[in-house]
């Protein structure tokens, strides 16, 4: 079972593979604002756990289980950004609030965010309600 911190070295690995093609322990480390160290020491735990390969002074590879778990996270941080969105978080928080909090709910909760927001997507007045709302206590 992976770890919040497994999860945040994993996801990023992912998005750095998504974007640039590569991963680099430099990269991630930028990324993260931590050590490159800490991005090599993370990244043979991952690699023990099965979720990357790690080979000293290459880049990070992710395997199969990697992959799959990767896009997993990021998908669940964009949907945590979109279901904010949606009701109306200021987008100056939204980041901080998903990394806050995407870690602490289970992958069940995780489902039901999704459910919810389809169904508010497929009621536009529901987000017409909403912002009504936000307007009388404003």
């Amino acid at each position: 079972m992976a770890t919040p911190g497994m999860e945040d070295y994993l996801e990023q690995i992912y998005l750095q593979l998504e974007m640039r093609g590569e991963a680099r322990v430099s990269d991630v480390a930028d990324a993260l604002d931590v050590l490159p160290s800490s991005v090599t020491k993370m990244a043979q735990r991952l690699d023990k756990e099965g979720y990357v390969i790690y080979e000293r002074y290459r880049g990070l590879e992710l395997t199969e289980k990697g992959k799959v778990f990767g896009k997993k996270l990021v998908k669940r941080h964009e949907l945590l950004e979109q279901f904010l969105r949606i009701i109306g978080v200021n987008e100056e928080y939204i980041y901080n609030d998903v990394e806050g909090i995407e870690h602490h709910l289970s992958w069940n909760a995780i489902d039901r965010i999704t459910d919810l927001v389809r169904a508010i997507e497929e009621t536009p007045s529901f987000t017409d309600k909403l912002e009504q709302i936000r307007e009388e206590e404003g």
